[in-house]
């Protein structure tokens, strides 16, 4: 058994509606990143100065020093930046969600308290600004435990969303086991939220951004200044507005930091961005527990049996008979490298195909000769599998005049003489006529083209046998 982790197909071709309140077309998640304070510090109990999104080009940490330059672009952020910010948010009237370090917020409490008074959600961005991807479990989850706890203790309550950043491959399971959050962000897969199955809990992710973000003002390539960021704004904004007017809204999420964008060269960009997108109707300005509560009540989710999470057994005794009367398909295609993407029917179909296809010739030769002549003695004595009843009957098969199976049987008769095997036709794609009129063509045709469209028809059929089942 060979399962792959990595979701390739999140909401499919056909995403949902949004449905955002008042017939929104698109949402704007406004995060402030408040992380001045949390960062890499001796005086933190670091074993070096911090190196990471600042203006100091080729930044690289001091161990066992602190960097007074480093310090005092952070301290920017705290005593400058966040006020800059802060008076235009509340200029525009728009709600911001703040991605808070524990600690710095307990060095800030100045700042936290105009957040507060402002109506801004202060969500967590763990207990401090440094890499997690070299914690073990237990320590990362111990600082998860120590954020929730100093957080309640700062801000009066505790965070219900949750972003790191600088995660480990354990931050996004061990946020959601926590089953405190109505929301993470640890991912950058999606222009909408979804659920996340952790365990048999449901946890929502509102995915985030590293490119509608100001921290490319401290990486390259990245932003010069402030009209490239409104640049890039404006041109995200469009196109997503767009989508929403064609009934496909999505959620545009941007990401500041108080020592970038709290720049005044910079904070320019993202004025005209607020102008440019406040003066478009249509556009909500939500924090991103707003998006949740609405995504909540508007796509609960929704739990199925999942094909590559099923034990051998009972994938080959559900999935066994897609092609006819040929389980061994299903118990080869079990066996490959299966992950999220083959748990909808166009996915299960290319794992069942695989199998098909990689057989000897002889073994696909069986499973052509597997399936019943259509309108044929099994049927009539009703001796077909539901599955194929079920396909006749589509196309009116079940309920022809004594003159019509005399017909189908006496070509049943010469196909199956000349070829070797049954005459195959997806039957849900034709009508009795075409069906007919598809036999006499084909009859003619020699061996070798006929076994190749039969193998084609019989992954027609399986496809739509799985389409009854599955997404």
């Amino acid at each position: 058994m060979q399962r792959y982790p990595r979701d390739f197909r999140g909401h499919g071709p056909n995403p949902p509606d949004a449905a955002w309140p008042g017939g929104a077309r698109i949402a704007v998640s406004l995060v402030l990143n408040y992380e001045e304070g949390g960062e890499n510090n001796l005086l933190h109990g670091d074993a070096q100065s911090e190196a990471f999104l600042s203006d100091i080009a080729g930044a690289a940490p001091w161990p066992g020093q602190r960097h007074w330059n480093m310090e005092s672009l952070y301290d920017y952020g705290a005593r400058a930046g966040f006020w800059r910010l802060h008076r235009l948010f509340v200029e525009k009237s728009v709600p911001v969600t703040i991605f808070g370090v524990t600690t710095a917020l307990a060095r800030n409490p100045e700042q936290l308290a105009a957040m507060q008074a402002a109506g801004w959600e202060i969500a967590s961005h763990g207990l401090k600004w440094v890499d997690h991807r070299d914690l073990t479990e237990a320590e990362e989850r111990a600082q998860i435990a120590e954020s929730f706890r100093l957080h309640e203790e700062v801000t009066g309550s505790p965070p219900r969303g949750w972003y790191t950043g600088r995660c480990s491959m354990n931050t996004v399971r061990l946020t959601a086991e926590t089953r405190r959050l109505d929301w993470i962000s640890d991912t950058y897969d999606d222009d909408l939220p979804y659920w996340r199955e952790v365990g048999d809990y449901n946890q929502l992710v509102i995915p985030y951004t590293l490119e509608a973000n100001d921290m490319r003002f401290a990486t390259a390539p990245g932003y010069s200044t402030g009209e490239q960021f409104f640049q890039y704004l404006k041109d995200s904004f469009d196109t997503l507005y767009a989508e929403g007017i064609q009934g496909r809204a999505k959620l545009f999420s941007i990401g500041l930091h108080n020592r970038l964008i709290g720049r005044p060269g910079k904070i320019a960009g993202l004025r005209r961005f607020l102008d440019h997108a406040q003066s478009h109707p249509g556009v909500w300005f939500p924090r991103r527990i707003d998006i949740a509560d609405h995504w909540r009540k508007t796509h609960p989710h929704r739990r199925f049996e999942r094909p590559t999470q099923m034990p051998r057994e009972a994938f080959v005794a559900r999935f066994g008979n897609v092609f006819e009367h040929s389980p061994w398909i299903a118990e080869r295609a079990w066996a490959l490298e299966l992950g999220p993407a083959h748990d909808s029917a166009t996915g299960l179909h290319n794992a069942l195909c695989r199998a098909f296809r990689s057989a000897a010739p002889e073994e696909r030769l069986a499973v052509l000769k597997a399936h019943p002549d259509l309108a044929g003695k099994l049927a009539q004595a009703r001796r077909l599998t539901a599955e194929s009843t079920a396909e006749q009957a589509s196309a009116a098969l079940d309920a022809l005049t004594d003159a019509q199976r005399e017909s189908f049987q006496r070509l049943n008769a010469a196909y199956t003489a000349r070829h070797g095997f049954p005459f195959i036709i997806a039957v849900r794609d034709h009508t009795r006529d075409s069906i007919l009129q598809a036999f006499q063509t084909r009859l003619a045709n020699d061996t070798e083209t006929e076994f190749a469209t039969a193998c084609a028809q019989v992954e027609r059929i399986a496809e739509l046998r799985l389409k009854d089942h599955l997404p």
